[in-house]
């Protein structure tokens, strides 16, 4: 199997990177911030409790973020492998990955990390936001304290992988081709 996690800030383009990426390498993607959309939308328990800490642009709690990706990994028993985006973002959550794949005989292959300079993913997320509607997009204190929220919290990663010689960095800057292009090299060698 192989098991990526696509790692950035956010508005890096993780999202539209993990849609090209799934099909060429028939990966399954998860999405911490797709599940939690989709538990909001359905005023599911998990979703309410999601949409208290996303509101304010804080990340959610992480008993509730490893618990939701345990059940989505089990979802998909017979896949190749999966691209995780948005999680993990502690090295706490990390430790927990690490500790559930090894009891499936698996393993974390590379953390692939966007890199994309703070002012244009201020640009991005606020044009995301026009269309998307979604209230964390909308407002310049909202993606403040998520960039500080990535900083003082998911940073840590970075040393966490390096550490096993598993971290990447990939210019997130360019055309949509030319990234995937760049993050495949990457995925070629995990």
């Amino acid at each position: 199997m192989k098991n990526i996690v696509l790692f950035g800030p956010p508005g890096a383009g993780k999202g539209t990177q993990a849609k090209f990426l799934k099909e060429k390498y028939q990966l399954i993607h998860i999405s911490t911030g797709d599940i939690f959309r989709y538990n909001i939308k359905n005023e599911t328990k998990l979703g309410i409790l999601a949409k208290s800490f996303m509101d304010r642009g804080d990340l959610v709690p992480d008993e509730v973020t490893i618990n939701m990706l345990k059940a989505e990994v089990e979802k998909n028993k017979d896949a190749r492998g999966f691209i995780f985006d948005g999680f993990p973002r502690t090295e706490y959550q990390a430790k927990a990955l690490d500790d559930f794949l090894n009891e499936k005989g698996e393993k974390i292959n590379g953390m692939v990390a966007l890199e994309v300079p703070e002012y244009l993913l201020v640009e991005r997320l606020l044009k995301r936001g026009e269309t998307s509607r979604r209230p964390d997009d909308q407002d310049k204190s909202k993606i403040q304290n998520r960039f500080n929220e990535y900083e003082t919290k998911t940073t840590v990663l970075k040393e966490y992988y390096e550490a096993q010689n598993k971290y990447f960095d990939v210019d997130g800057v360019g055309s949509i081709e030319e990234i995937t292009e760049r993050l495949s090299t990457v995925f070629d060698n995990l």
